[in-house]
């Protein structure tokens, strides 16, 4: 589940980098460039999701642990 995960930042980081290209400017909401700015704010959502998704994965992990 875990390569996973990094397998799923991997690809949203490049779906930004490659929105990013697109991304007009001096115009930011029009045709192409709105689309790219959508592409680029949903894989940013996407990769802080799987972030906070691994950081309460590995809490979870540290809490059982603890439990006798």
């Amino acid at each position: 589940m875990k390569a996973f995960i990094y397998i799923l930042i991997a690809i949203a980081t490049a779906l930004i980098i490659y929105n990013f290209t697109f991304l007009d400017f001096g115009n930011l909401l029009a045709g192409d460039s709105a689309t790219a700015l959508i592409g680029v704010l949903c894989s940013s959502i996407v990769v802080l999701l799987m972030i906070i998704l691994l950081m309460s994965r590995s809490i979870e992990k540290k809490v059982n642990k603890q439990k006798p």
